[in-house]
């Protein structure tokens, strides 16, 4: 496992033990994903994620990234609403949202 799907994977505690370790593999092939440029396979694979981890901020502000890749700014900036009103102190995901709106994400 990668470092950062061992970092969320305490912050998915109450959900089941499957969906919670789906959720953090998920988590960890979108972001790599994200990082390879995949832009659609990262959104299909944080939406999934997103689906099983709803109140998990970080996968909601990767998500916002991925949108942001894949030129849906409007999507990005939703959720990198949703991950801040999960954790009001996810600083990337406030940085990314004031770069969003200040790109003129709807």
């Amino acid at each position: 496992m990668t470092r950062r799907v061992l970092l969320l994977l305490p912050l998915l505690g109450g959900l089941s033990a499957c969906a919670t370790f789906e959720g953090a593999r998920l988590y960890g092939s979108g972001s790599r994903a994200l990082e390879r440029g995949d832009a659609a396979g990262a959104i299909r694979d944080l939406e999934r994620a997103a689906a099983l981890v709803p109140h998990a901020s970080e996968v909601q502000n990767h998500l916002g990234l991925a949108y942001l890749s894949a030129g849906r700014p409007g999507d990005a900036r939703a959720a990198f609403e949703r991950a801040l009103a999960l954790d009001c102190e996810n600083g990337a995901a406030r940085t990314n949202l004031r770069a969003a709106v200040a790109a003129g994400a709807p």
